[in-house]
C-alpha cells in the first residue's frame, strides 16, 4: 500500500495553541494525544479540544491520528466516545501488552461506528513493555484495523529496570524483533523518539540505524525533527511504483464514474488515492 508514514509527530491534546499550530505542520501523521503529555485533570478537557480540532480535519496538511490512554488504564472507552468521529483518521493505542487488548478496543470502536455511521478506524498499537515484545507478531496480526507497530523505549526501559542511553543498549533486542513481527503479519513498524531537542546529528545517525532494521518512520516530539525523518526515511523504488499504479487505476475508475477498483488484488479508494499522490509528491518536492 503506498503510505508515508515517515514522521508521527506527538502533539499534547490539552494544549490548543499546539492544536492550533499542527495545521500547517508537514508531518506524514499528527498524533493528538491523550496520554502521557496530558496530566490525569486535564483527560477531560483534552478529549474536548481534540474532538473540536477533528471538527476542522480539512484544515491540518496530515494524517490526523489520537494516542488515546493505555488499556490499563480504564480510560479508554471515554476516550474513543470523544474522539471516534468524522475527521480521524488513525487511532495509536500505548502501552499494549496482548492481542486480547486490541480485540476489546475494536470491539468499542465497532459499537460506535456503527452508532456514527462511519468506516472502520485504523489502529497502531505501541510496543512498550517485556510483554508486549513477546507478544508483538501476535498483536501485529490480530486484526485488519492493526496497521503498524509504534517502538516504545522508555517504558520499555523501565520494564527492564534499565536505565536510559542514547544508544538504548538494553533494548537492542526489542528494537530489532518489532519490525522483524511488524514485517511477518504485513505491517508496518514505526520507531521509537529520540529525546534530545539539540543533537540533530544524534537523531539522524538514530533515524539511519531504524532504517536499516526495517522501520519505515520515527516518532518524533519537535517539528524541528520532520525534516529530519523525511531526509532519511526517503520512499523506496517499489513505494512509487506502486503509487503510480494506484493513481493511474484510481484515476480510470474516476473516469468510468466509479468510487473504488482494485491494483493487483487489493482494494483502492480515495484514500488510497490520496496516499499515494502525497508520496509522489513528497518525491518530486525532496529532488527540487
Amino acid at each position: 500500500m503506498a503510505r508515508l508514514l515517515r514522521s508521527l509527530l506527538f502533539v499534547p491534546g490539552n494544549n490548543s495553541r499546539f492544536l492550533e499550530k499542527a495545521k500547517s505542520l508537514q508531518a506524514d501523521i499528527v498524533c493528538f494525544d491523550l496520554e502521557d503529555s496530558v496530566p490525569l485533570e486535564e483527560k477531560k478537557s483534552a478529549r474536548i479540544l481534540i474532538k473540536n480540532a477533528l471538527k476542522n480535519r480539512k484544515e491540518y496538511n496530515s494524517e490526523i491520528y489520537v494516542r488515546t490512554n493505555s488499556p490499563a488504564s480504564g480510560m479508554i472507552p471515554d476516550d474513543l466516545q470523544e474522539i471516534i468521529q468524522l475527521g480521524i483518521d488513525g487511532i495509536v493505542i500505548p502501552k499494549v501488552n496482548t492481542p486480547n487488548e486490541i480485540k476489546k478496543i475494536e470491539k468499542t470502536m465497532l459499537g460506535l461506528e456503527k452508532k456514527r455511521k462511519l468506516k472502520p478506524i485504523e489502529l497502531m498499537a505501541s510496543i512498550e513493555s517485556t510483554e508486549g515484545v513477546v507478544n508483538a507478531y501476535s498483536i501485529a496480526s490480530c486484526s485488519n484495523r492493526v496497521s503498524a507497530l509504534i517502538f516504545g523505549v522508555f517504558d520499555l526501559l523501565n520494564d527492564l529496570g534499565i536505565e536510559y542511553t542514547k544508544k538504548a543498549e538494553g533494548a537492542i533486542y526489542s528494537r530489532t524483533k518489532i519490525p522483524v513481527d511488524a514485517r511477518a503479519a504485513r505491517k508496518y513498524a514505526i520507531d521509537a523518539i529520540w529525546q534530545d531537542l539539540d543533537d540533530v546529528k544524534g537523531l539522524e545517525q538514530d533515524s539511519v540505524t531504524a532504517k536499516n532494521l526495517g522501520y519505515v518512520g520515527k516518532s518524533i516530539i519537535h517539528p524541528d525533527q520532520i525534516s529530519t525523518a523525511h531526509k532519511i526515511f526517503y520512499p523506496t523504488p517499489s513505494e512509487m511504483k506502486w503509487a503510480k499504479k494506484v493513481i493511474d487505476a484510481y484515476n480510470l475508475a474516476k473516469k468510468n464514474k466509479k468510487g473504488a477498483t482494485t491494483v493487483e488484488g487489493k482494494m483502492i479508494d480515495e484514500v488510497h488515492y490520496k496516499r499515494a499522490m502525497t508520496l509522489l509528491n513528497s518525491v518530486k518536492n525532496l529532488v527540487n
